[in-house]
């Protein structure tokens, strides 16, 4: 799975392409790391008591990525980086209240690639979408000492299969009302979108952004 992901642009223009508030967020752009903070696009109510106001605005806000385990799975200080099961008890009720769904910002991804017969090792590989140079993976957000996000899965697409993955990231289409549906809707219509992302459109380098 995603262990590392590059989000080459600053928040500046982050906020701007994605409608959002809060581009004096401090990321100037790089690689995002498990344990690092990195943006996020979230209509939650952080630091906000009570429910979601309405017209409340999207906003960038810096997150951790990954999620303080639960007690019972006894790996205190590891965060848990992705949703592989969305219905687990762990993630159900952030994920059925739409507050709690993020969007990850980012222009590229990291998978390992097959073991090298010649020379034992798994190569980097990086997988950008050749349709949005910069785009949205799905997210959901906990709050716990320090805020954080993990990123859901879904199945994987020809490109990750070939790269010996049976889960990616979802990355959310650029088109039509994908991240409102993210952000806003009911699970049931939210849940429709992990969905693999065409391979067709993904390229193994990153695509330059600005």
């Amino acid at each position: 799975m995603t262990v590392l992901y590059r989000l080459n642009c600053p928040s500046v223009q982050v906020a701007r392409h994605f409608g959002a508030a809060g581009g004096a967020d401090p990321w100037a752009g790089g690689t995002v790391s498990p344990g690092g903070f990195a943006p996020v696009l979230t209509m939650g109510r952080e630091f906000v008591a009570g429910p979601r106001r309405p017209g409340q605005p999207l906003r960038l806000v810096p997150r951790l990525w990954g999620v303080p385990p639960p007690p019972s799975a006894g790996e205190q200080g590891r965060g848990v980086l992705t949703v592989r099961n969305p219905g687990s008890p762990f993630w159900i009720g952030n994920l059925r209240n739409s507050e709690f769904r993020c969007l990850v910002p980012a222009t590229a991804v990291m998978a390992w690639g097959r073991v090298d017969s010649a020379t034992a090792k798994r190569r980097a590989l990086w997988l950008a979408c050749a349709d949005q140079p910069l785009f949205a993976m799905a997210g959901v957000w906990k709050d716990s000492e320090v805020p954080s996000f993990a990123l859901l899965t879904c199945e994987a697409n020809a490109v990750w299969r070939d790269a010996g993955h049976s889960a990616m990231p979802v990355i959310l289409p650029a088109h039509g009302d994908a991240l409102q549906t993210w952000l806003r809707a009911e699970w049931k219509r939210a849940e429709a979108l992990l969905q693999p992302y065409p391979s067709s459109v993904m390229v193994t380098s990153t695509p330059r952004w600005g």
